[in-house]
């Protein structure tokens, strides 16, 4: 993993934090919230991805001499730099449990903790946490169109740097099933695949040569690239040929993979070719700039495809490319805190709080979560946060409350869960999620409510501050 020190952070979080230092205030307990503002791909949910990252880098993260060295020559008081020298942070963290379906304006994950020290790591947290959960998101949109069929993570040459690393280990929260990604295999276990590459091919003067070098030697999980010259007329034949001399050594060919061209013709046309020759067992690959709405694509029109191999779209995020995700003072030195706006929906929720997703009788979920006060256990109503007049009754229902302790005094509480338990979480809520808030056109809105304390908590900063 990339060696994440002090230093990944903005300079304004150190010259904040020098300010703090010398007005001797950063013993000071400071709350901060972690919320986004607008879900993604204009769907109708979002997987929080990153959070057992984080916790690891947070319990770890210290100043290297390095970093001190450097900070030296940035205009840094040489008391406060001595101080960076010993830090740790000792904060408590409540966080949506990773792998949980989140929605805009509800407070994900909240950092109590010396303002010095959550002021400090409000970067990595932010940069971090908005990847992550970006990518997962947008796995888990392609999970859902490709329904039973393999998804396999292909985009390391296409990402932007090392965010290829992490955007492995979130496809897996959304739902792919493995990547070619061989760094994320040996750090998280994640089942690696690949087939081959055009140039290999090429590099040779004979398709059908280059196919049986190749399953003479990696014969397991063996794959054949079939579009390099003519897919119908050479690529297939090769490969049923070079298939039938494997099933003569005991062997079975895996998978064909197409690459370009119309794929789900090519698709149709191959399991022809290949039932015709017998090989009923071998299945079809599909890669080229494929996305949640190609899948779909080529799910609607009956495509026989088994393994789609995702890059770029999925790595990317694109469209989006980000999610807007900010971190928010709500609470400092025993006071709510809020930011004003000129429009209510940009201002923030004072105090440390808690989040309640509503559900009924069966577990699932109806569509509601309900901010509340910290203290607060249960709610009557919860009123809609930017208009007034709006609110809807959850008293009967099931209320669960989302932010739970996972960091406590810098250290962790509760064991850290594996990958595969993740993402088998992320599935099991995914499902408790009515099917009109994952359709991709017009998904239904999922509400984020405010209790009716923390309503009146907020309408009375808003007066306070305008009156001053």
């Amino acid at each position: 993993m990339f060696d994440f020190t002090g230093t990944y952070t903005d300079q304004y979080q150190l010259s904040m934090a020098q300010v703090y230092f010398r007005k001797q205030q950063h013993e000071e307990i400071a709350v901060f919230d972690y919320f986004f503002r607008k879900l993604p791909f204009k769907g109708g949910y979002a997987i929080l991805a990153g959070l057992e990252d984080l916790l690891e880098i947070l319990q770890e993260l210290t100043f290297s001499k390095a970093d001190i060295d450097y900070l030296k020559t940035k205009d840094f008081d040489s008391d406060f730099l001595e101080y960076l020298e010993d830090f740790r942070f000792k904060g408590t963290i409540r966080s949506v449990q990773e792998g949980d379906i989140i929605f805009p304006n509800m407070p994900v994950l909240q950092v109590s903790a010396p303002i010095i020290q959550a002021q400090l790591v409000e970067t990595i947290i932010l940069n971090l946490l908005n990847f992550q959960t970006l990518i997962a998101t947008k796995a888990s949109r392609m999970r859902l169109t490709a329904k039973d069929k393999v998804l396999l993570d292909f985009g390391l040459r296409r990402a932007q740097g090392p965010g290829g690393y992490l955007a492995s280990k979130a496809a897996m929260v959304g739902g792919f099933d493995g990547s070619s990604n061989v760094v994320t295999g040996r750090d998280f276990g994640i089942p690696i695949s690949g087939t081959m590459a055009h140039s290999f091919i090429q590099s040779y003067d004979d398709e059908l040569i280059a196919f049986r070098d190749f399953a003479s030697v990696r014969p397991k999980n063996c794959v054949l690239l079939v579009d390099t010259y003519d897919t119908l007329k050479i690529g297939i034949p090769n490969a049923i040929t070079v298939a039938k001399e494997m099933e003569e050594k005991g062997q079975k060919l895996l998978a064909i993979r197409l690459d370009s061209g119309d794929l789900a013709y090519l698709a149709k046309r191959s399991r022809t070719l290949l039932d015709n020759a017998g090989l009923e067992y071998v299945k079809i690959a599909v890669s080229n700039q494929l996305d949640e709405y190609v899948i779909k694509s080529l799910h609607d029109q009956g495509a026989p495809i088994d393994i789609f191999g995702v890059g770029t779209n999925l790595v990317t995020g694109n469209p989006d490319g980000a999610l807007d995700g900010v971190y928010k003072l709500s609470f400092f030195k025993d006071k709510p805190r809020i930011k004003l706006s000129e429009t209510l929906t940009k201002t923030t929720l004072p105090h440390e709080k808690q989040v309640f997703r509503i559900s009924d009788s069966s577990g699932n979920f109806v569509g509601a979560d309900a901010i509340s006060m910290g203290d607060e256990n249960t709610m009557e109503v919860m009123h809609h946060p930017h208009e007034p007049y709006k609110k809807l009754t959850i008293s009967g229902l099931q209320q669960e409350a989302l932010l739970q302790k996972v960091m406590e005094n810098g250290t962790l509480p509760i064991k850290k869960r594996s990958l595969n338990e993740i993402a088998d979480y992320s599935k099991d809520r995914l499902q408790k999620l009515p099917y009109e808030y994952k359709r991709f056109d017009n998904p239904h809105i999922y509400k984020v409510g405010i209790s009716t304390a923390l309503k009146q908590e907020r309408d009375r900063l808003i007066a306070l501050h305008k009156d001053e």
